[in-house]
């Protein structure tokens, strides 16, 4: 006989409720669900699961699990590639939480208490960082947004082709190839071997009368810095081409914004403005573009406005547009979109308000000082190179161990045994590279945080 259980928070575990429920779609028992079943592919044997645990005991198990975790408050983590470590101020936090906030789920009016102003408020703060009139409710991380820019492109010029560039972030690109796929093909085109910048030689060649967009990344995923975004542009508007580029925002109190050397698409992470880093979530992607109703309409996600009312000198703010979105036009929606990360964006928002235009100057020049000091430093070491690319980096820089004798692994390994977190290993994603490595420096790490890397490198090597 199966012993039945009742769970004290599930109704449904209840046996009359049970009971009610196969009566009501007219089965007597749950496993005629499951007659369409084979029984070769049924398993008959019994699971191996403990006992059910009580919520005290519960709380202690995973209080334990979380303990053989080593967050970046207990070591030094010189770990970047796309989430990075940077200082998020408490107010944002205490924004974010907010009940009006939290408990707000991707509806309509019924739920807005003041989330349609914030949300409208993001989106003209981070316009103003990237000097364009139009950006979307987020996407779930910077490769959806790369990849949903790349359809809009698309749609655009009833085309079936998009340039990308080798260096990539191959998780980025794993997530272009899948999200575009079959309809939208992905060329890679090769880069300089010094500076590890787009070779123009290579992007001429493959442009063709089918081809979308050209998409690349600057700062790239490698930490170099493009400066032939103006170059690029022009050869993509020679051939009618869509140039989009990715961007790490919080490079934009330093750097020109895309949208100054030609891109007509900008997307990029949000996960650097006030955003805790989380392994498996937390990221947040954004997408951006001037304000022409061809680009408006491509958009698949939620564009936030600001009215007038029927209430002299009171304004409203809802959904711009509403009809082009998944929401409105369900099956035939041109993507399907559902809940965001909205509360990433608000965190964004508040975050770049607090900031203001010095403080992201402020905030760019202290990590391009503090990055570069560490390059100076690592070069110090003898058989180190640290910039692999001889070119200007923002916050990160792949360093060269090839001449060491050792292996990255071997090299983080004992790293970490002294409470560092060495960089991301690119010798499988970048084979070409060799034994290299992405090191990733911010406004968190202290000269002594520095001094410290380089000192347990001299001293392991």
């Amino acid at each position: 006989m199966t012993k039945t259980i009742t769970h004290p928070y599930l109704p449904n575990t209840n046996s009359e409720i049970k009971t009610q429920m196969l009566k009501e779609i007219g089965i007597e028992s749950i496993e005629e669900l499951y007659q369409t079943i084979p029984d070769e592919l049924r398993y008959t044997g019994k699971l191996n699961i403990p006992e059910a645990l009580n919520e005290f005991e519960l709380k202690r198990e995973v209080g334990n699990l979380l303990q053989e975790n080593k967050g970046t408050n207990e070591v030094i983590s010189f770990l970047g590639g796309g989430c990075w470590q940077h200082f998020i101020p408490a107010v944002c936090d205490e924004i974010a939480s907010r009940a009006e906030f939290v408990t707000a789920y991707a509806g309509d009016e019924y739920e807005d208490h003041g989330r349609f102003q914030v949300l409208f408020e993001y989106q003209s703060l981070l316009a103003e960082l990237l000097c364009v009139d139009v950006v979307n409710v987020p996407t779930f991380d910077w490769g959806q947004a790369a990849a949903t820019a790349i359809r809009m492109a698309s749609r655009l010029t009833k085309k079936r082709e998009a340039l990308v560039p080798k260096t990539i972030a191959p998780e980025r690109l794993k997530i272009i190839w899948n999200y575009c796929s079959p309809d939208i093909e992905i060329k890679l085109i090769d880069y300089q071997e010094a500076t590890g910048e787009l070779d123009l030689t290579d992007l001429k060649n493959n442009i063709s009368g089918q081809t979308a967009a050209i998409y690349f990344e600057n700062p790239s995923y490698l930490g170099f810095l493009e400066t032939q975004g103006e170059e690029i542009s022009r050869i993509a508007k020679s051939s009618d081409v869509i140039t989009i580029v990715g961007v790490d925002p919080i490079s934009l109190g330093v750097l020109e914004s895309p949208a100054q050397y030609g891109a007509d698409i900008i997307c990029g992470e949000l996960q650097p403005l006030g955003n805790p880093m989380n392994y498996g979530g937390g990221q947040s992607g954004f997408i951006a573009t001037r304000d022409e109703i061809e680009y408006i309409s491509e958009f698949p996600s939620r564009l936030f406005g600001i009215t007038p009312t029927s209430q002299e000198g009171e304004y409203g703010f809802g959904d711009v547009f509403y009809d082009r979105t998944s929401f409105a036009k369900r099956e035939k929606g041109k993507e399907s979109v559902g809940t965001q990360t909205s509360m990433c964006a608000i965190t964004a928002g508040v975050y770049l308000a607090l900031m203001g235009p010095e403080g992201m100057a402020e905030l760019g020049q202290t990590i391009m000082q503090r990055s570069q000091y560490a390059m100076k430093k690592l070069n110090e070491i003898e058989q180190i190179t640290s910039s692999y690319f001889n070119n200007v980096s923002f916050k990160e820089f792949v360093v060269d161990f090839n001449e060491t004798g050792k292996t990255v692994a071997e090299i983080n390994q004992y790293l970490l045994s002294k409470g560092i977190y060495g960089g991301i290993d690119l010798s499988e994603e970048f084979p070409e590279l060799g034994q290299s490595a992405l090191f990733c420096v911010t406004e968190v790490h202290s000269k002594a945080d520095i001094d410290a890397l380089a000192k347990e490198l001299r001293s392991f090597l």
